[in-house]
């Protein structure tokens, strides 16, 4: 039990003192966490308020695209003019955008002001690993970054229950119910913003007379904002249509103009290139975008496989995620305790890189059980995951020298963000993709049997839901393409199908996810390869101020 007076022997500060203000970085880290899932959670009931469904993926686009594409802005900004003002900024934003979500009276105004809250989010994430970076040593910060990702995992999974609650009541205490979905997070930020204030007094030396390139801030904004529209939307406009096709495009002449800006402005860049010229800082954000890609794509998908295939609800579905997010907490906090003991990431790191690919591989056999052996694999594959993912901060962190700390720590979890936003919408491509080949294989080969076929007759002609009938009839005239799509649009209709036409589709759920995981099992092995030639660095002996002070 470390001694809560002595100075923690790679800083200045005592472990009672670095416990304080991981306090208020951990309250930054479950209220952007906490966001996330409850809003998640209850977005359908607020589209439905409005009467405007189709404009539902603006309001999460908004907000995914400002938190990602600010990350490496704060690192930058909290590089020059220190943590803690830009710390307070985030929360602040975040809190005013909150604010002003729960006073929106149209969906549009929504969209909008999620794009404000993503601005605080972004920075409350990255920065909280920046300011550890200061205070803690790189072999103790990785028992710290533990805690972090504890607490975020907490909060996802109480996200959804609290989300559920505040959505579903009529009204709390005069306001409609799903505006306390925002609201919850003003009293909460003030708390945190007050805990911040009085705690975080370690400040890294602000540097001066340095200007900022916001030309190219602007650049980057242009380049990554359509990359981010597209990957959500692309599906529904199409991929290769003209909006698709555009969004492309501005990404293409938007990242050329940075990197010619970039060589112009050099220092004043909020990603210098020089950065990039380190090939162990280039191998780091790929991984760390392979990572994302896994982390973020294959845990969104799970609950969905469970929905679609086994005909579970959101919550039950929802609930069998558990043994990954536990599996990622473990395997984290245990990588966490190898590096305070041995001083290493690299080996911890590769062996959650092989768990991953062998667990994914693993879930592609299991697609068609819901039983206890896919909750062990996806136990497995939580474990993997988050002693694969634990360390990449921390390495990326140590490959930089302490005065680009926020640029280095913003650019891992830029990269893992924009890994896990691509990620999902390749994996969904995917599973659209194989869908209707699969469904048209297991059609077929129950097709021909009596009771099939007596069932379809049944659903054709007495069927009170007009979904169900429509897919009986498509079925009766063997037009399995017209039954497909129809399933695909609206996976509830299952529901009103009887279980012996309800299968032959639930199977094919499960043939198509299985080649999801199979993908995401080689996309795991790219990034394990790439672990595999990224050559470890010694951990520093010095926190991020001592390094800055001795400078």
């Amino acid at each position: 039990m470390p001694d809560p007076q002595r100075p923690a022997d790679d800083a200045g500060l005592t472990h009672r003192q670095i416990l304080v203000v991981l306090c208020g970085l951990l309250m930054g880290v479950a209220l952007s966490a906490l966001d996330q899932t409850i809003v998640a959670t209850s977005i359908r009931t607020i589209a439905d308020h409005f009467h405007h469904f189709e404009l539902l993926a603006w309001v999460t686009t908004a907000y995914l695209a400002t938190s990602t594409i600010v990350t490496p802005l704060f690192g930058k900004l909290s590089d020059l003019y220190g943590r803690k003002p830009c710390y307070v900024a985030a929360v602040s934003i975040f809190a005013v955008g909150s604010l002003a979500c729960a006073c929106a009276t149209s969906i549009y105004q929504l969209a909008v002001f999620r794009g404000v809250q993503g601005i605080g989010a972004g920075g409350l994430f990255s920065l909280a690993f920046t300011i550890l970076g200061d205070i803690v040593a790189p072999r103790q910060r990785a028992r710290y970054q533990g805690w972090f990702l504890a607490v975020f995992t907490g909060a996802n999974l109480l996200g959804p229950l609290v989300g559920g609650i505040l959505a579903g009541a009529p009204s709390i205490l005069g306001i409609t119910g799903w505006r306390w979905v925002f609201l919850i997070n003003v009293p909460l930020s003030v708390a945190t913003l007050a805990v911040v204030v009085r705690v975080l007094t370690f400040d890294r030396v602000r540097a001066g007379g340095v200007r900022v390139d916001w030309a190219g801030g602007v650049l980057l904004v242009a380049g990554v904002a359509p990359l981010l529209i597209v990957a959500e939307l692309g599906r529904a406009w199409g991929w290769g249509s003209a909006a698709s096709l555009g969004c492309f495009a501005v990404f293409a002449v938007s990242t050329a103009a940075y990197v010619w800006s970039g060589k112009i402005a050099g220092e004043r860049a909020f990603l210098p290139l020089r950065v990039f010229a380190n090939r162990s800082f280039v191998k780091g954000t790929l991984v760390a975008f392979v990572v994302g890609t896994v982390m973020v794509g294959v845990i969104s998908i799970i609950p969905q496989f469970f929905q679609v295939s086994h005909g579970m609800g959101p919550m039950e579905a929802g609930f069998r995620l558990l043994p990954t997010m536990l599996g990622a907490i473990v395997g984290a906090l245990c990588s966490g305790q190898l590096i305070v003991r041995t001083g290493r990431y690299r080996g911890q790191a590769v062996t959650g890189g092989v768990l991953t690919v062998a667990s994914l591989a693993g879930l592609y056999f299991l697609t068609g059980d819901a039983s206890w052996p896919f909750e062990l694999v996806a136990l497995v594959l939580g474990f993997g995951v988050g002693m694969f993912n634990q360390p990449l901060t921390l390495a990326v962190q140590n490959v930089l020298p302490a005065r680009d700390m926020g640029v280095s720590t913003g650019a891992v979890t830029f990269f893992r963000q924009l890994g896990g936003t691509l990620g999902l919408a390749f994996f969904l491509t995917l599973f659209f993709v194989c869908t209707p080949a699969a469904v048209e294989r297991r059609v077929a080969a129950v097709s021909g049997e009596a009771d099939f076929r007596a069932a379809v007759v049944q659903v054709a002609a007495t069927s009170a839901d007009p979904d169900a009938r429509t897919v009986a009839v498509a079925l009766r005239e063997r037009d399995t393409a017209a039954a497909t799509d129809v399933v695909v649009h609206d996976s509830d209709v299952l529901q009103a199908l009887p279980a012996v036409v309800r299968r032959p589709f639930e199977r094919a759920f499960a043939d198509a996810m299985g080649i999801v995981f199979l993908a995401a099992a080689a996309v795991a092995l790219a990034g394990l390869l790439l672990l595999l030639s990224w050559p470890p660095v010694p951990l520093r002996g010095e926190s991020g101020l001592q390094e800055a002070a001795r400078q």
